[in-house]
């Protein structure tokens, strides 16, 4: 279960685009990443541009105001390569949405199945046999 965070400053992009975003990351995480389809769970903060801080030309990058923040968590395992095509279908699908590729920020982090509750106060991923479970 992917839970994708995308924190941007507010008057930056419309709601019509703002669906488009989460669309186009979503698409990318099925095609890419091997995500469930419907396993989709999004949360997008619109947050005082004075309150994004980040250098807009870090390691050559020309960042502009309309910068996203790209926070992934999902269940770790997943290899180098297909976290470099998972980026690359990002900035794919989000410049068809209008975002420009120096814009795109994106955070992986890869969680143990076990730290994921989809609700009722269960573990939805309870270890098989032979897993540890430490």
């Amino acid at each position: 279960m992917p839970l994708v965070h995308v924190t941007l400053a507010e008057g930056t992009t419309s709601p019509e685009q703002r669906a488009r975003i989460g669309d186009g990351i979503y698409r990318a995480l099925v095609d890419v990443a091997n995500v469930p389809e419907n396993d989709r769970f999004q949360v997008f903060d619109e947050v005082r541009s004075t309150n994004l801080i980040y250098d807009p030309a870090y390691i050559g990058f020309d960042r502009s105001p309309s910068v996203l923040f790209v926070q992934i968590f999902f269940n770790a395992g997943r290899s180098p390569e297909i976290k470099r095509a998972l980026y690359q279908r990002i900035a794919e699908n989000l410049a068809e949405a209008g975002v420009r590729g120096d814009d795109i920020l994106v955070n992986l982090v890869d969680v143990p199945k076990e730290n994921w509750s989809f609700g009722r106060g269960e573990l939805s991923y309870p270890p098989t046999a032979g897993e540890s479970s430490r």
